[in-house]
């Protein structure tokens, strides 16, 4: 046994200096991992601090990612914090590239907001019952009668108890160097409350984390949090119009801070 752990001492440090594949896997593996001892910690503190399933335990969630991204070598630059400065209910939208996402959200999340995911999500263990324990509401993307029942439920709940949610308007993971076509759950649900919208753009992770050819290096996400979008007044005939119109301001967004060249305006660093 002390001989496969010193050939592990040997071999483990060897591969994470050589292979960009085995750093890929292991840094994956790690993230996966850790997240689900996170969630060990988190459940019980979630049961002692609320009781049960409630939103204010987003804050516990929020406080134990926060220095995940320092294992995996990523750092944050966020713009725009003032648009955040808002009172009440509103809904955030932002574009969706991996499980990364999380990280990124954690470093903004308001207080009082949480987020509309995948039903499947609840099966991953610890991971899933956190997210229930933080009040995420989970829908079925495959029956969109589902999905359109629970985004009223949520636009209820939202008035009523004056909550922010985060959406990811397309849909589905997209490491395409583009954003990929909005589906119009978020806009249906920002005009039912009559809550206004904040789009949050990350730039692209195309320079440190490419799935495909299986690179993970240490990288720079930017966060672009841009003014909001106001519903009030809008009826269900406006809520294409309003998806066009928030596309177009964050895919603009998105190029800026994803290109070659993108110049920093003077954002804190995390």
């Amino acid at each position: 046994m002390d001989a496969l752990w010193m050939v592990l001492l040997l071999v483990v440090p060897a591969l994470l200096l050589t292979s960009s594949t085995f750093v890929f896997y292991f840094k994956k593996c790690f993230y996966v991992a850790y997240m689900m001892i996170l969630g060990v910690i988190a459940i019980p503190l979630s049961i002692l601090k609320s009781g049960g399933r409630d939103i204010e335990n987003m804050r516990i969630i929020r406080s134990l990612v926060r220095h995940v991204k320092y294992f995996l070598g990523l750092r944050f630059e966020v713009s725009g914090w003032e648009h955040l400065q808002t009172e009440g209910p509103y809904v955030i939208i932002s574009n969706h590239q991996s499980s990364l996402d999380v990280l990124g959200m954690m470093e903004v999340l308001p207080d009082r907001c949480s987020m509309i995911a995948k039903k499947e999500l609840i099966y991953a263990g610890t991971v899933g019952l956190v997210c229930w324990l933080g009040g995420i509401v989970f829908i079925n993307r495959k029956k969109t009668s589902d999905a359109k029942s629970v985004m009223a439920d949520a636009a209820k709940t939202m008035m009523d108890e004056k909550i922010r949610l985060w959406v990811f308007p397309e849909g589905t993971r997209n490491q395409k160097g583009d954003l990929l076509p909005f589906k119009k759950g978020a806009f249906h649900l920002a005009v039912q409350a009559q809550a206004p919208i904040i789009p949050i753009v990350f730039s692209s992770y195309s320079k440190f984390y490419l799935r495909k050819e299986k690179e993970f290096k240490s990288g720079t996400i930017t966060l672009k949090i841009l003014p909001k979008i106001e519903t009030k007044g809008l009826t269900t005939d406006d809520v294409s119009t309003l998806t066009d119109q928030s596309y177009a301001i964050m895919r603009s967004a998105f190029l800026e801070i994803s290109g070659p060249g993108k110049q920093s305006n003077g954002p804190s660093s995390h």
